[in-house]
């Protein structure tokens, strides 16, 4: 999880994963790994991007409104900001965990390949 933090390969944690901002590498420098295996393969980081945005969310909401009693008024601009700001922040970051995530649960995809 410390290499996809660092947006590095989760297999060696030498190779970058991205080439410019929104760019993924189609294999790792070091150890060859294939990010992309298949179109639509990072398609579930989707769904962590979005659970994050919401659990943000959700959090910054209970805190601001119940605790210190800002009106909803008051958080319609920041929260709906924060909604369409902070997905394309984590975007880097939730594609470098969902293929952690995947190399953690497919173990032979941590096995370097002999060339």
């Amino acid at each position: 999880m410390g290499r996809a933090l660092r947006l590095r390969c989760p297999r060696c944690g030498v190779g970058k994963m991205f080439s410019g901002p929104l760019t993924t590498c189609e294999r790792c420098s070091h150890c060859r790994l294939k990010y992309e295996r298949a179109p639509g393969y990072f398609l579930g980081s989707i769904y962590i991007n979005y659970g994050l945005t919401a659990m943000a969310t959700t959090v910054s909401y209970v805190v601001l409104h119940v605790i210190l009693g800002w009106t909803n008024r008051q958080l319609t601009f920041p929260l709906t900001g924060f909604c369409m700001v902070f997905p394309a922040l984590a975007f880097r970051h939730t594609r470098a965990l969902w293929l952690a995530l995947d190399c953690h649960w497919d173990e032979s995809l941590m096995e370097i390949e002999e060339e």
